[in-house]
Protein backbone atom coordinates (compact mmCIF):
# COMPACT_ATOMS: atom_id res chain seq x y z
CA UNK A 1 0.00 0.00 0.00
CA UNK A 2 3.00 2.31 0.44
CA UNK A 3 4.07 1.75 -3.19
CA UNK A 4 0.48 2.25 -4.32
CA UNK A 5 0.58 5.87 -3.17
CA UNK A 6 3.02 6.83 -5.94
CA UNK A 7 2.90 3.96 -8.47
CA UNK A 8 0.17 2.42 -10.60
CA UNK A 9 -1.40 -0.85 -9.48
CA UNK A 10 0.72 -3.20 -11.64
CA UNK A 11 4.01 -1.52 -10.75
CA UNK A 12 3.24 -1.37 -7.03
CA UNK A 13 2.32 -5.07 -7.06
CA UNK A 14 5.62 -5.95 -8.78
CA UNK A 15 7.62 -3.99 -6.22
CA UNK A 16 5.77 -5.67 -3.35
CA UNK A 17 6.36 -9.11 -4.85
CA UNK A 18 2.85 -10.43 -5.53
CA UNK A 19 0.43 -10.67 -8.47
CA UNK A 20 -1.85 -8.02 -9.98
CA UNK A 21 -4.85 -10.08 -8.93
CA UNK A 22 -3.83 -9.80 -5.28
CA UNK A 23 -3.28 -6.06 -5.82
CA UNK A 24 -6.80 -5.64 -7.19
CA UNK A 25 -8.24 -7.56 -4.20
CA UNK A 26 -6.36 -5.37 -1.74
CA UNK A 27 -7.45 -2.23 -3.54
CA UNK A 28 -11.05 -3.28 -3.32
CA UNK A 29 -10.86 -4.29 0.40
CA UNK A 30 -7.72 -3.32 2.39
CA UNK A 31 -8.80 -5.17 5.57
CA UNK A 32 -6.58 -7.95 6.94
CA UNK A 33 -7.82 -11.56 6.76
CA UNK A 34 -8.13 -11.66 10.57
CA UNK A 35 -10.33 -8.58 10.47
CA UNK A 36 -12.53 -10.17 7.86
CA UNK A 37 -12.99 -13.33 9.92
CA UNK A 38 -13.85 -11.28 13.00
CA UNK A 39 -16.43 -9.35 11.07
CA UNK A 40 -18.00 -12.47 9.57
CA UNK A 41 -20.87 -13.93 11.61
CA UNK A 42 -19.82 -16.99 13.64
CA UNK A 43 -21.88 -20.11 13.45
CA UNK A 44 -22.84 -21.44 16.88
CA UNK A 45 -20.75 -24.43 18.01
CA UNK A 46 -22.94 -27.41 18.77
CA UNK A 47 -22.77 -28.50 22.42
CA UNK A 48 -20.41 -31.38 23.20
CA UNK A 49 -21.81 -34.36 25.14
CA UNK A 50 -19.16 -33.74 27.84
CA UNK A 51 -20.78 -30.36 28.58
CA UNK A 52 -23.83 -32.06 30.04
CA UNK A 53 -21.84 -33.97 32.67
CA UNK A 54 -18.86 -31.65 33.19
CA UNK A 55 -20.21 -29.78 36.20
CA UNK A 56 -22.18 -32.70 37.62
CA UNK A 57 -19.62 -35.50 37.30
CA UNK A 58 -16.13 -34.36 36.31
CA UNK A 59 -15.62 -31.21 38.37
CA UNK A 60 -16.71 -32.79 41.71
CA UNK A 61 -14.25 -35.64 41.13
CA UNK A 62 -11.42 -33.23 40.34
CA UNK A 63 -12.16 -31.07 43.36
CA UNK A 64 -12.22 -34.10 45.66
CA UNK A 65 -9.02 -35.63 44.24
CA UNK A 66 -6.98 -33.28 42.01
CA UNK A 67 -4.44 -36.03 41.41
CA UNK A 68 -6.84 -38.14 39.33
CA UNK A 69 -5.51 -38.88 35.87
CA UNK A 70 -7.67 -38.27 32.78
CA UNK A 71 -7.66 -41.96 31.86
CA UNK A 72 -9.00 -42.79 35.35
CA UNK A 73 -11.79 -40.25 34.96
CA UNK A 74 -12.55 -41.59 31.49
CA UNK A 75 -13.02 -45.10 32.85
CA UNK A 76 -15.25 -43.81 35.66
CA UNK A 77 -17.39 -41.79 33.23
CA UNK A 78 -17.70 -44.80 30.94
CA UNK A 79 -18.97 -46.79 33.93
CA UNK A 80 -21.48 -44.09 34.87
CA UNK A 81 -22.62 -43.31 31.33
CA UNK A 82 -22.11 -46.41 29.19
CA UNK A 83 -24.25 -45.03 26.36
CA UNK A 84 -21.57 -42.51 25.26
CA UNK A 85 -18.69 -43.17 22.87
CA UNK A 86 -15.97 -42.32 25.40
CA UNK A 87 -12.84 -43.58 23.51
CA UNK A 88 -13.48 -40.93 20.82
CA UNK A 89 -13.60 -38.17 23.44
CA UNK A 90 -10.45 -39.01 25.36
CA UNK A 91 -8.35 -36.16 23.90
CA UNK A 92 -11.20 -33.68 24.42
CA UNK A 93 -11.48 -34.72 28.06
CA UNK A 94 -7.71 -34.46 28.56
CA UNK A 95 -7.64 -30.90 27.11
CA UNK A 96 -10.53 -29.77 29.30
CA UNK A 97 -9.03 -31.26 32.46
CA UNK A 98 -5.69 -29.60 31.69
CA UNK A 99 -7.40 -26.23 31.20
CA UNK A 100 -9.43 -26.68 34.42
CA UNK A 101 -6.30 -27.47 36.44
CA UNK A 102 -4.53 -24.42 35.02
CA UNK A 103 -7.23 -22.21 36.61
CA UNK A 104 -8.67 -24.19 39.51
CA UNK A 105 -6.00 -26.81 40.23
CA UNK A 106 -3.68 -26.93 43.26
CA UNK A 107 -0.51 -24.90 43.42
CA UNK A 108 2.52 -26.67 41.97
CA UNK A 109 6.06 -26.87 43.25
CA UNK A 110 8.45 -24.36 41.70
CA UNK A 111 12.13 -25.08 41.14
CA UNK A 112 14.28 -22.06 41.88
CA UNK A 113 17.34 -21.92 39.64
CA UNK A 114 20.45 -21.11 41.60
CA UNK A 115 23.52 -19.07 40.73
CA UNK A 116 26.62 -21.11 41.55
CA UNK A 117 30.05 -19.57 42.01
CA UNK A 118 33.36 -21.36 41.35
CA UNK A 119 34.60 -23.27 44.35
CA UNK A 120 31.30 -22.92 46.16
CA UNK A 121 29.73 -26.40 46.24
CA UNK A 122 30.41 -30.06 45.57
CA UNK A 123 27.80 -32.82 45.71
CA UNK A 124 27.99 -36.57 46.39
CA UNK A 125 25.56 -39.40 45.80
CA UNK A 126 25.39 -43.11 44.99
CA UNK A 127 23.70 -44.70 41.99
CA UNK A 128 22.87 -48.35 41.33
CA UNK A 129 24.62 -49.98 38.34
CA UNK A 130 22.73 -53.28 38.14
CA UNK A 131 21.12 -52.38 34.81
CA UNK A 132 24.53 -52.42 33.06
CA UNK A 133 24.92 -56.17 33.73
CA UNK A 134 28.70 -56.01 34.23
CA UNK A 135 30.47 -59.25 35.17
CA UNK A 136 33.88 -59.82 36.75
CA UNK A 137 35.69 -63.16 36.48
CA UNK A 138 32.55 -64.73 35.07
CA UNK A 139 30.29 -63.62 37.94
CA UNK A 140 27.68 -60.80 37.85
CA UNK A 141 28.97 -57.75 39.71
CA UNK A 142 26.49 -56.35 42.23
CA UNK A 143 27.76 -52.82 42.72
CA UNK A 144 27.00 -49.14 42.95
CA UNK A 145 28.85 -46.06 41.81
CA UNK A 146 29.96 -43.33 44.20
CA UNK A 147 29.66 -40.10 42.24
CA UNK A 148 31.10 -36.67 43.14
CA UNK A 149 30.72 -33.49 41.09
CA UNK A 150 31.57 -29.82 41.39
CA UNK A 151 28.46 -27.78 40.62
CA UNK A 152 30.16 -24.92 38.78
CA UNK A 153 32.67 -26.64 36.48
CA UNK A 154 31.13 -30.12 36.31
CA UNK A 155 34.29 -31.92 37.49
CA UNK A 156 33.38 -35.55 38.19
CA UNK A 157 34.84 -38.42 40.16
CA UNK A 158 33.32 -41.91 40.18
CA UNK A 159 34.30 -45.08 42.04
CA UNK A 160 32.95 -48.61 42.03
CA UNK A 161 31.38 -49.45 45.41
CA UNK A 162 30.78 -53.11 46.25
CA UNK A 163 28.82 -52.65 49.46
CA UNK A 164 25.93 -50.38 50.29
CA UNK A 165 25.75 -46.64 50.64
CA UNK A 166 27.84 -46.47 53.80
CA UNK A 167 29.80 -43.73 55.48
CA UNK A 168 33.00 -45.67 54.76
CA UNK A 169 32.32 -45.67 51.02
CA UNK A 170 31.41 -41.97 51.13
CA UNK A 171 34.49 -40.98 53.11
CA UNK A 172 36.91 -42.96 50.93
CA UNK A 173 35.34 -41.83 47.65
CA UNK A 174 35.08 -38.18 48.70
CA UNK A 175 38.69 -38.00 49.82
CA UNK A 176 39.90 -39.67 46.63
CA UNK A 177 37.93 -37.07 44.66
CA UNK A 178 39.33 -34.12 46.61
CA UNK A 179 42.93 -35.29 46.40
CA UNK A 180 42.67 -35.96 42.67
CA UNK A 181 41.14 -32.49 42.27
CA UNK A 182 43.78 -30.80 44.39
CA UNK A 183 41.41 -28.77 46.56
CA UNK A 184 38.10 -28.72 48.42
CA UNK A 185 34.93 -26.69 47.78
CA UNK A 186 33.43 -24.51 50.47
CA UNK A 187 30.30 -26.69 50.81
CA UNK A 188 29.60 -30.39 50.44
CA UNK A 189 26.02 -31.54 49.90
CA UNK A 190 24.55 -35.04 50.15
CA UNK A 191 21.09 -36.58 50.21
CA UNK A 192 21.03 -36.72 54.04
CA UNK A 193 22.98 -39.99 53.96
CA UNK A 194 19.66 -41.75 54.33
CA UNK A 195 21.11 -45.05 53.13
CA UNK A 196 23.83 -44.91 55.78
CA UNK A 197 21.27 -44.28 58.50
CA UNK A 198 18.90 -47.07 57.48
CA UNK A 199 18.39 -49.73 60.16
CA UNK A 200 20.73 -47.98 62.57
CA UNK A 201 20.03 -47.20 66.18
CA UNK A 202 19.81 -43.61 67.36
CA UNK A 203 23.28 -43.83 68.88
CA UNK A 204 24.73 -45.22 65.64
CA UNK A 205 23.04 -42.50 63.59
CA UNK A 206 24.50 -39.82 65.85
CA UNK A 207 27.93 -41.45 65.54
CA UNK A 208 27.75 -41.38 61.73
CA UNK A 209 26.61 -37.76 61.85
CA UNK A 210 29.54 -36.78 64.06
CA UNK A 211 32.00 -38.61 61.81
CA UNK A 212 30.59 -36.97 58.69
CA UNK A 213 30.74 -33.51 60.27
CA UNK A 214 34.31 -34.21 61.36
CA UNK A 215 35.22 -35.31 57.81
CA UNK A 216 33.90 -32.08 56.31
CA UNK A 217 35.54 -29.97 59.03
CA UNK A 218 38.90 -31.63 58.30
CA UNK A 219 38.71 -30.28 54.73
CA UNK A 220 37.19 -26.93 55.69
CA UNK A 221 33.85 -27.70 54.04
CA UNK A 222 30.38 -26.89 55.31
CA UNK A 223 28.22 -30.04 55.45
CA UNK A 224 24.72 -29.53 54.01
CA UNK A 225 21.91 -31.93 53.12
CA UNK A 226 18.89 -31.62 50.93
CA UNK A 227 15.40 -32.11 52.34
CA UNK A 228 14.16 -35.68 52.41
CA UNK A 229 12.41 -36.61 49.17
CA UNK A 230 13.52 -33.44 47.36
CA UNK A 231 15.99 -34.90 44.86
CA UNK A 232 16.03 -31.74 42.75
CA UNK A 233 17.85 -29.97 45.60
CA UNK A 234 20.78 -32.24 44.78
CA UNK A 235 20.13 -31.84 41.07
CA UNK A 236 23.70 -31.12 39.97
CA UNK A 237 24.67 -34.71 40.84
CA UNK A 238 21.30 -36.38 40.21
CA UNK A 239 21.22 -35.21 36.58
CA UNK A 240 24.79 -36.38 36.02
CA UNK A 241 23.96 -39.90 37.21
CA UNK A 242 22.08 -40.56 34.00
CA UNK A 243 24.81 -39.00 31.86
CA UNK A 244 27.67 -40.99 33.34
CA UNK A 245 25.69 -44.25 33.29
CA UNK A 246 24.78 -43.61 29.66
CA UNK A 247 28.45 -42.93 28.87
CA UNK A 248 29.51 -46.18 30.55
CA UNK A 249 26.79 -48.05 28.65
CA UNK A 250 28.00 -46.64 25.33
CA UNK A 251 31.63 -47.42 26.19
CA UNK A 252 30.65 -51.01 27.01
CA UNK A 253 28.90 -51.30 23.63
CA UNK A 254 32.03 -50.04 21.87
CA UNK A 255 34.14 -52.44 23.91
CA UNK A 256 31.98 -55.31 22.70
CA UNK A 257 31.83 -57.05 26.06
CA UNK A 258 30.58 -56.41 29.57
CA UNK A 259 32.89 -59.04 31.08
CA UNK A 260 36.10 -58.02 32.85
CA UNK A 261 38.93 -60.24 34.03
CA UNK A 262 39.23 -58.51 37.39
CA UNK A 263 37.67 -55.81 39.50
CA UNK A 264 40.76 -53.64 39.02
CA UNK A 265 40.28 -53.81 35.25
CA UNK A 266 36.68 -52.60 35.56
CA UNK A 267 37.73 -49.81 37.91
CA UNK A 268 40.38 -48.66 35.44
CA UNK A 269 37.73 -48.71 32.71
CA UNK A 270 35.43 -46.41 34.72
CA UNK A 271 38.28 -44.12 35.80
CA UNK A 272 39.51 -43.66 32.21
CA UNK A 273 36.01 -42.85 30.99
CA UNK A 274 35.44 -40.25 33.72
CA UNK A 275 38.88 -38.80 32.99
CA UNK A 276 37.94 -38.28 29.34
CA UNK A 277 34.73 -36.54 30.41
CA UNK A 278 36.71 -34.19 32.66
CA UNK A 279 39.18 -33.45 29.86
CA UNK A 280 36.35 -31.83 27.87
CA UNK A 281 35.73 -29.41 30.77
CA UNK A 282 39.36 -28.58 31.46
CA UNK A 283 39.04 -24.76 31.08
CA UNK A 284 36.14 -24.57 33.55
CA UNK A 285 37.86 -27.00 35.96
CA UNK A 286 41.12 -25.03 35.86
CA UNK A 287 39.16 -21.87 36.59
CA UNK A 288 37.39 -23.44 39.57
CA UNK A 289 40.60 -24.96 40.95
CA UNK A 290 41.86 -21.44 41.67
CA UNK A 291 38.88 -20.90 44.00
CA UNK A 292 39.11 -24.17 45.96
CA UNK A 293 40.31 -24.41 49.53
CA UNK A 294 43.79 -25.91 50.01
CA UNK A 295 43.92 -29.51 51.17
CA UNK A 296 45.11 -30.43 54.66
CA UNK A 297 48.49 -32.06 55.18
CA UNK A 298 47.04 -35.58 55.32
CA UNK A 299 43.86 -37.55 54.80
CA UNK A 300 41.52 -38.35 57.64
CA UNK A 301 39.94 -41.64 58.66
CA UNK A 302 37.94 -43.30 55.90
CA UNK A 303 37.46 -46.72 57.48
CA UNK A 304 35.68 -48.47 60.33
CA UNK A 305 37.67 -50.17 63.07
CA UNK A 306 37.22 -53.39 64.99
CA UNK A 307 39.21 -55.74 67.20
CA UNK A 308 38.84 -59.48 66.59
CA UNK A 309 40.11 -62.71 68.11
CA UNK A 310 41.58 -65.34 65.79
CA UNK A 311 40.07 -68.67 66.84
CA UNK A 312 41.26 -72.24 66.48
CA UNK A 313 39.23 -72.44 63.25
CA UNK A 314 41.98 -70.44 61.61
CA UNK A 315 40.10 -67.19 61.28
CA UNK A 316 37.77 -64.66 62.86
CA UNK A 317 34.12 -63.66 62.58
CA UNK A 318 33.33 -60.02 61.84
CA UNK A 319 29.90 -58.65 60.94
CA UNK A 320 28.50 -62.05 60.00
CA UNK A 321 31.46 -62.87 57.74
CA UNK A 322 34.14 -65.47 58.59
CA UNK A 323 37.66 -64.67 57.33
CA UNK A 324 40.58 -67.10 57.28
CA UNK A 325 44.07 -65.89 58.19
CA UNK A 326 47.51 -67.53 58.41
CA UNK A 327 47.45 -70.16 61.15
CA UNK A 328 50.34 -68.50 63.01
CA UNK A 329 47.82 -65.86 64.15
CA UNK A 330 45.59 -68.32 66.01
CA UNK A 331 45.05 -67.01 69.55
CA UNK A 332 46.09 -63.45 68.70
CA UNK A 333 43.94 -60.32 68.73
CA UNK A 334 43.98 -58.33 65.52
CA UNK A 335 43.11 -54.71 64.96
CA UNK A 336 41.10 -54.53 61.72
CA UNK A 337 40.32 -51.56 59.48
CA UNK A 338 37.27 -52.05 57.30
CA UNK A 339 37.21 -50.34 53.92
CA UNK A 340 34.53 -50.74 51.30
CA UNK A 341 36.36 -53.47 49.39
CA UNK A 342 39.04 -54.79 51.77
CA UNK A 343 40.16 -55.38 55.34
CA UNK A 344 43.54 -54.30 56.65
CA UNK A 345 44.79 -56.40 59.58
CA UNK A 346 47.28 -55.15 62.17
CA UNK A 347 49.09 -57.05 64.89
CA UNK A 348 49.87 -54.28 67.33
CA UNK A 349 50.95 -51.46 65.02
CA UNK A 350 52.37 -53.72 62.28
CA UNK A 351 50.36 -54.28 59.13
CA UNK A 352 50.38 -58.03 58.46
CA UNK A 353 47.60 -58.85 55.96
CA UNK A 354 45.01 -57.55 53.53
CA UNK A 355 41.81 -59.48 52.88
CA UNK A 356 38.96 -58.88 50.41
CA UNK A 357 35.88 -57.71 52.26
CA UNK A 358 32.94 -60.11 52.35
CA UNK A 359 29.26 -59.25 52.54
CA UNK A 360 26.83 -60.86 55.01
CA UNK A 361 23.99 -63.04 53.68
CA UNK A 362 20.80 -61.32 52.62
CA UNK A 363 17.97 -61.05 55.07
CA UNK A 364 16.16 -64.25 55.89
CA UNK A 365 18.95 -66.59 54.85
CA UNK A 366 20.75 -66.71 58.19
CA UNK A 367 24.19 -68.19 58.75
CA UNK A 368 27.47 -66.51 57.87
CA UNK A 369 29.32 -65.65 54.71
CA UNK A 370 32.89 -66.88 54.26
CA UNK A 371 36.00 -65.30 52.78
CA UNK A 372 38.50 -68.14 52.51
CA UNK A 373 42.04 -68.37 51.15
CA UNK A 374 42.93 -72.03 50.69
CA UNK A 375 46.59 -71.24 51.30
CA UNK A 376 45.78 -70.40 54.93
CA UNK A 377 44.44 -73.90 55.69
CA UNK A 378 46.23 -76.06 53.12
CA UNK A 379 48.93 -77.27 55.52
CA UNK A 380 46.28 -78.61 57.92
CA UNK A 381 44.21 -80.15 55.11
CA UNK A 382 47.28 -82.09 53.97
CA UNK A 383 47.38 -83.78 57.40
CA UNK A 384 43.58 -84.19 57.61
CA UNK A 385 42.31 -84.33 53.99
CA UNK A 386 38.95 -85.91 54.91
CA UNK A 387 38.02 -82.70 56.74
CA UNK A 388 37.24 -81.39 53.26
CA UNK A 389 34.25 -83.71 52.94
CA UNK A 390 31.90 -81.81 55.27
CA UNK A 391 33.79 -78.56 55.64
CA UNK A 392 31.47 -75.62 56.36
CA UNK A 393 33.19 -73.31 53.86
CA UNK A 394 34.17 -76.03 51.37
CA UNK A 395 32.63 -74.30 48.32
CA UNK A 396 34.38 -71.02 49.19
CA UNK A 397 37.69 -72.87 49.67
CA UNK A 398 38.15 -73.64 45.98
CA UNK A 399 39.94 -70.76 44.23
CA UNK A 400 38.27 -71.51 40.87
CA UNK A 401 35.21 -73.40 39.74
CA UNK A 402 37.36 -76.04 38.01
CA UNK A 403 38.62 -77.32 41.39
CA UNK A 404 35.07 -77.65 42.71
CA UNK A 405 34.04 -79.60 39.62
CA UNK A 406 37.09 -81.84 40.01
CA UNK A 407 36.14 -82.62 43.62
CA UNK A 408 32.56 -83.49 42.62
CA UNK A 409 33.77 -85.73 39.80
CA UNK A 410 36.23 -87.50 42.11
CA UNK A 411 33.53 -88.03 44.75
CA UNK A 412 31.29 -89.75 42.21
CA UNK A 413 34.04 -92.09 40.96
CA UNK A 414 36.29 -92.63 43.99
CA UNK A 415 35.82 -93.39 47.69
CA UNK A 416 35.43 -90.21 49.78
CA UNK A 417 38.88 -90.55 51.35
CA UNK A 418 40.57 -90.86 47.94
CA UNK A 419 38.54 -87.98 46.49
CA UNK A 420 39.51 -85.70 49.38
CA UNK A 421 43.17 -86.68 49.21
CA UNK A 422 43.43 -86.07 45.47
CA UNK A 423 41.59 -82.73 45.70
CA UNK A 424 43.93 -81.54 48.45
CA UNK A 425 46.86 -82.68 46.27
CA UNK A 426 45.53 -80.52 43.42
CA UNK A 427 45.31 -77.50 45.73
CA UNK A 428 48.81 -78.18 46.97
CA UNK A 429 50.09 -78.37 43.40
CA UNK A 430 48.42 -75.06 42.53
CA UNK A 431 50.00 -73.37 45.55
CA UNK A 432 53.53 -74.81 45.53
CA UNK A 433 54.08 -74.43 41.78
CA UNK A 434 52.19 -71.12 41.45
CA UNK A 435 50.11 -72.52 38.59
CA UNK A 436 46.56 -71.99 39.83
CA UNK A 437 45.20 -70.69 36.50
CA UNK A 438 47.14 -73.14 34.31
CA UNK A 439 46.10 -76.07 36.48
CA UNK A 440 42.46 -74.98 36.37
CA UNK A 441 42.56 -74.96 32.55
CA UNK A 442 44.17 -78.41 32.52
CA UNK A 443 41.50 -79.77 34.88
CA UNK A 444 38.70 -78.35 32.72
CA UNK A 445 40.22 -79.98 29.64
CA UNK A 446 40.40 -83.36 31.43
CA UNK A 447 36.82 -83.14 32.72
CA UNK A 448 35.48 -82.19 29.29
CA UNK A 449 36.90 -85.48 27.95
CA UNK A 450 35.16 -87.48 30.67
CA UNK A 451 38.36 -88.30 32.56
CA UNK A 452 39.46 -87.74 36.14
CA UNK A 453 42.37 -85.46 37.08
CA UNK A 454 45.46 -87.26 38.34
CA UNK A 455 47.56 -85.01 40.64
CA UNK A 456 50.79 -86.90 39.91
CA UNK A 457 50.36 -86.70 36.14
CA UNK A 458 49.44 -83.04 36.32
CA UNK A 459 52.44 -82.33 38.54
CA UNK A 460 54.74 -83.93 35.98
CA UNK A 461 53.10 -81.90 33.23
CA UNK A 462 53.01 -78.50 34.97
CA UNK A 463 56.08 -78.65 37.20
CA UNK A 464 59.04 -76.70 35.84
CA UNK A 465 61.72 -78.88 34.17
CA UNK A 466 64.68 -79.71 36.38
CA UNK A 467 67.68 -77.55 35.76
CA UNK A 468 71.35 -78.36 36.40
CA UNK A 469 73.69 -75.75 37.75
CA UNK A 470 76.87 -75.61 35.66
CA UNK A 471 80.11 -76.19 37.54
CA UNK A 472 82.42 -73.22 37.22
CA UNK A 473 86.10 -73.56 38.13
CA UNK A 474 87.81 -70.30 38.97
CA UNK A 475 91.62 -70.35 38.94
CA UNK A 476 93.06 -67.87 41.40
CA UNK A 477 96.11 -66.02 39.96
CA UNK A 478 99.32 -65.76 41.92
CA UNK A 479 100.64 -62.50 43.33
CA UNK A 480 103.60 -62.62 40.93
CA UNK A 481 101.32 -61.98 38.01
CA UNK A 482 100.30 -58.63 39.48
CA UNK A 483 103.95 -57.69 40.12
CA UNK A 484 104.76 -58.37 36.48
CA UNK A 485 101.90 -56.17 35.34
CA UNK A 486 103.07 -53.30 37.53
CA UNK A 487 106.69 -53.58 36.24
CA UNK A 488 105.51 -53.67 32.62
CA UNK A 489 106.85 -57.11 32.03
CA UNK A 490 105.19 -60.11 30.54
CA UNK A 491 102.91 -61.85 32.96
CA UNK A 492 103.19 -65.61 32.86
CA UNK A 493 101.21 -68.04 34.97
Amino acid sequence: MTFRRTDPQAKAAAKAGFSERTARRLDSDPRLPSQKRAAAPQRPTPPHPIDAIWTTDVVPLLEAAPGLRPITLLEELARRHPDHDWPRWRRTLERRIRSWKAVHGPEREIVFRQLHLPGQQGQSDFTDMAELAVSVAGEPLDHRLYHFALVYSGFEHAEVVLGGESFTALAEGLQNALWSLGGAPGEHRTDSLSAAYRNLTREAIEDVTRRYDALCTHYGMTATRNNRGQAHENGAIESRHGHVKSAIEQALLLRGSRAFESLDAYRRFVAELVGRRNARRRPQIDLERRHLRPLPRRRTTDFDEATVQVTSSGGFLLRKVFYTVPSQLVGHRLHVRLYDDRLEGFLGTSHILTLPRGRPPKRGRGGHAHVVDYRHVLHSLRRKPQALLNLVYRDQLFPRDAYRRAFEALREAEPPAVACRKTVALLRLAHEHACEAELARAIEHILEHGELPDPEALAAELAPPPTTVPEVNVAMPTAALYDALLEGGEARP
